[in-house]
């Protein structure tokens, strides 16, 4: 299981060019917010995977920027692919996480920027432009800067699932296999909520909930996720118990206590 710690020391330029990144995305993207001219795309044939000019624009803007500042590094973005690099370290964008969401009106979208290296990610943001909340992971721990200043994060401390508040993006989650875990859980648990996108993850840092369950996902939609809630404390795995960084199925806990109860009921599916 992989810490946002590296056994190199953290380059604080990382940590530079990424909030340029974030700060270069929220610019493109606000304007497009709640606007009655928004139109989306469809990405699947079978299903409804919208994207937007925001979504486009805002990698485009964070793709320009690491071309002048990080040119060495590889790029993974959502909206335009893989480019590689020579330096060992991948930035993972995904300029609107919950593009659903962006499109209905509602603030649990983010701007999601993750670097990552071969063992997976280091560092990791999760922007809400519309709220003004940044969520940042490195090494030395996790923060939350936003309208009422800078805090350091920290996740819940160990309780039952049965006194548990879970998080899951869709009710539908996955596979039926999937969907039939994730109930398993959630029926278990005091509360369960939806439609949380990347804002889950966002919430399990800070210490509100206790576990955030998901499944198909892409290595672009969990980095940045990763990074966030084990800086401030918490493990995120697969189902199994093993690397999530690649994406598929994702269960990211408070603490190590809860996440062993969780994996205990998820292995079954």
């Amino acid at each position: 299981m992989k810490t946002p710690a590296s056994s190199s020391p953290f380059d604080p330029d990382i940590a530079r060019v990424a909030h340029l990144l974030a700060d270069a995305a929220r610019q493109v993207i606000l304007p497009y917010f709640r606007t009655s001219s928004l139109t989306a795309d469809n990405k699947e044939e079978d299903g409804f995977d919208p994207v937007t000019e925001a979504d486009r624009a805002a990698e485009r803007a964070m793709r320009a920027l690491l071309q002048t500042h990080r040119p060495d590094d590889a790029i993974l973005g959502e909206e335009y692919g893989t480019q590689p690099g020579s330096s060992g370290l991948t930035w993972v964008l995904d300029p609107i996480d919950g593009t659903r969401g962006f499109i209905s009106g509602t603030p649990t979208w983010g701007v999601l920027i993750a670097v990552s290296d071969d063992t997976g990610p280091i560092y990791g943001i999760i922007d809400q432009p519309y709220i003004g909340e940044r969520f940042e992971g490195r090494p030395a721990g996790a923060t939350l800067t936003g309208p009422l200043g800078t805090q350091a994060l920290h996740t819940r401390a160990p309780r039952a699932v049965s006194a548990a508040t879970v998080l899951t993006t869709f009710p539908e989650v996955g596979s039926d296999a999937d969907r039939a875990g994730f109930h398993a859980v959630a029926c278990k648990a005091r509360l369960t909520r939806y439609g949380m996108d990347c804002y889950g993850y966002a919430l399990l840092a800070t210490g509100q909930v206790d576990l955030v369950i998901e499944a198909g996902l892409a290595p672009y939609d969990i980095q940045a996720p990763i990074a966030v809630v084990q800086a401030a404390g918490g493990v995120v795995t697969d189902w199994t118990g093993g690397p999530a960084h690649q994406g598929g199925r994702a269960v990211a806990a408070a603490n190590a206590d809860i996440h062993a109860q969780a994996l205990a009921i998820l292995q079954a599916y």
